[in-house]
């Protein structure tokens, strides 16, 4: 089993992060998530808030856990939830 460990963040540019491990670095690009439609979630489109990152335990951590990233999902890059089609079709308002 390979041990995951995020040694390092760096900014990369708006609203990215660049996370470096290892032997090798990984861009993550937090926008889609952050365009969410939860006001909790688009305050930290602020860029002064958005800085505020921090490592915490091998997961990134904004504020007092207000937004928090498990270090897998980090590492896959995988910071969206899957919707299947069908529940996605159930839960789309249909446009008239």
């Amino acid at each position: 089993m390979t041990q995951i460990e995020i040694t390092g963040l760096t900014p990369a540019g708006d609203y990215r992060l660049r996370l470096i491990q290892r032997r090798q670095e990984q861009e993550v690009d937090f926008l889609p998530f952050l365009i969410s439609r939860h006001p909790a979630i688009r305050a930290f489109l602020a860029p002064e808030r958005f800085a505020t990152y921090r490592l915490e335990y091998g997961d990134l951590v904004w504020g007092d856990f207000e937004l928090c990233f498990p270090i897998v999902d980090l590492y896959e890059n995988h910071l969206l939830p899957t919707i299947s089609p069908s529940l996605h079709e159930k839960t789309r308002p249909r446009l008239q």
